[in-house]
């Protein structure tokens, strides 16, 4: 159920609606907008007692929300969201780049790669100080370490962080170093660490898992936010297939659909999905022409030594001039701006 407050609605108001929700046992959101602010109610078994929340001051109307997602939901809100991560958006009219090594190795190496990266006015970075494997015998990242390495890039370049949580015990060391929590397509569906990254203020990046289908995948992201968390981004980064000529097939209608499904940002990982960096650059044009609100796309100073997966990582001057032709390909196929709203 949805509460859909006048557009003059007060503070007070909305509390109120809040409130009163609160007292028949649910649970409320408050999703505010540019246009409006709207409640969603969580929690309930069966239904919401609609007439006495429709006579509440400021309220316009109480509608049902029939996805079982409800928060995610674009019936919830009906204005995309911008996430903001210390200042730039991930969402909306500007493409989202956000490049790295697979992982974290010696700090010299991952200065001189945020270095270029830097230079190139990319404002995220990835990396993983902690690092699943298929393998229990591949290298596993430098974990505490990696860390150290990680806030020696944000703190000296000013770049904002993307890494990966593995589990409930590492959140609190990562979420000091992160400005996004990474969940990885192998914690998709772990319910107990979504539950936790839901509790935190940071941003959350949540991959698809390789098997999963969409519903799946969006379930998964309103388990964060009915923590409290709305702060989330999807990513597509390939699923499982038969072929053997890519390491995960992109799902690019994976893309379109969820822009038809939710109001959250969603990027492309084309480095995952191709496994091959040679096939890189043209998943990251399909990507964006998509619709995706940015991409993931792993960058090296030296991708033949690279310590994990070199085989789809591009080389900065590579990236560089891919980097300028997304750009160009987004201002063809982005949104118009009448269709991006912050939240």
């Amino acid at each position: 159920m949805l509460v859909v407050m006048k557009v003059d609605a007060s503070d007070t108001e909305i509390e109120a609606v809040c409130a009163a929700i609160r007292g028949l046992g649910y649970e409320p959101h408050s999703m505010p907008g540019e246009q409006r602010t709207a409640v969603c109610i969580t929690g309930n078994k069966g239904p919401v007692d609609k007439d006495r929340l429709s006579q509440l001051e400021g309220v316009r109307e109480v509608i049902p929300v029939s996805k079982p997602y409800k928060l995610v939901s674009l019936e919830t809100k009906n204005e995309r969201t911008i996430v903001d991560v210390r200042g730039e958006p991930i969402g909306g009219q500007v493409l989202t780049l956000i490049a790295g090594p697979c992982s974290v190795e010696t700090e010299d190496r991952t200065m001189a790669i945020a270095e270029g990266l830097c230079g190139m006015g990319v404002k995220f970075f990835r990396a993983g100080a902690y690092k699943p494997r298929t393998s229990p015998y591949a290298f596993q990242g430098l974990e505490e370490e990696g860390l150290r390495i990680l806030a020696k890039v944000r703190d000296e370049l000013g770049l904002r962080i993307v890494t990966e949580v593995l589990s409930e015990e590492t959140l609190s060391a990562v979420a000091e170093v992160a400005d996004v929590l990474q969940i990885g397509a192998r914690n998709m569906q772990n319910t107990a660490l979504l539950k936790k990254v839901g509790k935190c203020t940071l941003p959350v990046l949540l991959k698809r898992g390789a098997s999963a289908t969409l519903e799946e995948l969006l379930m998964a992201g309103e388990y964060i936010m009915a923590g409290g968390n709305h702060q989330v981004v999807f990513c597509e980064r390939g699923i499982r297939a038969f072929g053997d000529h890519v390491r995960n097939t992109l799902d690019v209608s994976a893309i379109a659909a969820v822009k038809e499904l939710s109001h959250l940002p969603v990027l492309g990982d084309p480095s995952h999905a191709a496994g091959k960096r040679n096939l890189v650059p043209p998943l990251a044009r399909a990507a964006v022409a998509a619709g995706a609100d940015g991409l993931l796309i792993e960058v090296h100073t030296d991708p033949s030594t690279a310590w994990s997966d070199g085989a789809q990582t591009l080389e900065l001057g590579v990236f560089q001039r891919l980097a300028e032709e997304l750009r160009r390909y987004r201002e063809t196929f982005g949104p118009a701006p009448s269709e991006t709203h912050a939240s």
